[in-house]
């Protein structure tokens, strides 16, 4: 029988400059702007996606380059769930509301599952964002452990 977790052999390094991806739930999306101002100029040195309205008034209220993508509900936590599974996507910055219940809530279980599975960092807060973006890693290589998914594969087809 083969094992239900693929191995976390394979190495991955994670560029200097970082595909971060910017989400926020509606009740989050005022915090989310207000936490991207304060750290602007180094988000600014850094390739930025984010799913629907977070990405569109960041860009537009910050002044900063977002790719747009669909919004959550949508199916923007899917790509950026799958930005994640190939290897697309470095950082996530996510804050979600615990006080709402969101319609797309299985998306946004596997959106962190898939961060989770693939080892990427993830914030969830302010605090916990602000950690992430001043960690001495951000502007720099970083070499991480992901799973052997072509092995794990192998031995399930085998």
């Amino acid at each position: 029988m083969s094992d239900i977790r693929p191995p976390r052999n394979v190495q991955r390094t994670l560029p200097a400059r970082k595909r971060i991806a910017l989400v926020a739930h509606d009740g989050k999306k005022d915090e989310m702007l207000e936490w991207a101002g304060r750290w602007q100029t180094t988000l600014a040195q850094h390739q930025l996606v984010g799913t629907g309205t977070t990405a569109t008034r960041i860009g537009k209220q910050l002044g900063l380059e977002v790719e747009g993508l669909m919004s959550g509900p949508l199916g923007g936590d899917q790509q950026i769930g799958a930005r994640i599974a190939e290897q697309r996507l470095d950082l996530l910055i996510f804050f979600w509301d615990p006080f709402a219940p969101q319609p797309h809530d299985p998306d946004v279980k596997a959106l962190l599952r898939l961060a989770a599975l693939w080892n990427i960092p993830v914030a969830c807060n302010p605090a916990s964002a602000d950690f992430l973006i001043s960690s001495p890693w951000l502007g720099q290589d970083y070499e991480m452990s992901i799973p052997d998914a072509g092995a794990w594969m192998s031995s399930r087809t085998g």
